[in-house]
């Protein structure tokens, strides 16, 4: 059997004000990544790598993430959003109940308010985490 490797979402992109992770990279994969930011690898590596296995990606950690952990109150301070892809019924006169994939963006109480049933139900898929540059800065 053939393992597959998605490198879709494996990447690191900088505007002026955020800085965006796709969210396949595994947190060993993440921390050997030099074209990601160093204070965004050292704040992952110090905050939330003790709480996790070096072999879970990103995605896996965000999506079984509770509203009580201490990774919540960083990714809050942080001013992290999270890109997500859920399975929605188009509606409209001509739509006919179709349903498609739509990007959203969610903030991580937005995110820990879905239970893992609830985001497997309604078929959602994390695709990249963002966070802001002023708000890495002040960490």
């Amino acid at each position: 059997m053939q393992q597959t490797v998605y490198e879709d979402f494996k990447y690191s992109m900088q505007d002026v004000n955020r800085v965006y992770v796709g969210c396949k990279y595994t947190f060993r994969e993440f921390l050997e990544q030099e074209d990601i930011l160093f204070k965004f690898r050292l704040v992952l590596e110090r905050y939330l790598l003790p709480g996790a296995n070096p072999e879970d990606t990103l995605e896996t950690y965000l999506y079984y993430l509770k509203p009580e952990d201490f990774a919540v109150k960083l990714l809050n301070r942080l001013k992290a959003r999270i890109r997500v892809s859920v399975i929605e019924t188009k509606k409209g006169p001509f739509a006919k109940g179709r349903r498609q994939y739509v990007t959203r963006q969610l903030t991580v109480e937005e995110l820990t308010g879905f239970t893992p049933e609830q985001k497997e139900s309604r078929g959602m898929v994390i695709q990249e985490l963002s966070v802001s540059k002023l708000a890495l800065a002040s960490v």
